[in-house]
């Protein structure tokens, strides 16, 4: 990790070599998680976490096409989003919305997305420290994301994240919503989960 006095920008993390340790910044921090000793030097997902990616995405995605024109994007697997500048948070999502005035924003300039998504999905996998997770969805929430799904695999759960208010956990036995931030969106949780 970086220490406090040494921040460090988007551009040294993409010049960073890829080595198979997975890295984000938060505030201009540097996180890093490594793999295990004697581990293969790249991030392996299991088939429950891959699923669920497939899953969101694939419902996100009909409900973007229904949507009228300008359209927002859905991307996933690890999508690149900086949400602040300076000093920089930059992250991989597991899949994210990114509305159409923010799409409109983007340039070749990079492949990342730069600005704040109106929806990010975190799903977790057994290599996933509570910590990781919380410190992901606080800075979420403090970039402006309006909506954060945690989706939870094993237990089949959805803990829907908005600015202000209590997370609310939703069961494969329940429908979740995106309204207000995607408009009509809705879903049975066990949807996805396969």
């Amino acid at each position: 990790m970086a220490s406090a006095t040494t921040l460090m920008t988007t551009e040294e993390l993409l010049a960073m070599p890829d080595d198979g340790v997975e890295r984000w910044l938060i505030r201009g921090e540097l996180r890093e998680k490594r793999p295990p000793e004697g581990g293969p030097p790249m991030t392996v997902r299991n088939r429950f976490h891959s699923q669920a990616m497939v899953c969101v995405a694939a419902e996100l995605e009909i409900w973007r096409r229904a949507q009228p024109e300008p359209r927002g994007q859905v991307l996933g697997g690890e999508a690149g989003v900086r949400l602040r500048q300076t000093p920089d948070s930059t992250v991989g999502v597991d899949v994210v919305y990114v509305p159409p005035d923010i799409v409109a924003n983007q340039t070749d300039e990079t492949t990342l997305i730069d600005g704040v998504p109106a929806l990010a999905v975190e799903i977790l996998s057994p290599s996933d420290t509570q910590e990781e997770i919380d410190e992901k969805i606080d800075e979420y929430l403090a970039a402006g994301v309006p909506l954060v799904w945690v989706l939870d695999p094993h237990d089949r759960t959805v803990t829907v994240y908005r600015g202000g208010t209590e997370p609310e956990l939703v069961n494969r036995t329940q429908e979740l919503s995106g309204d207000p931030h995607l408009p009509g969106f809705r879903v049975p949780v066990s949807r996805l989960f396969g």
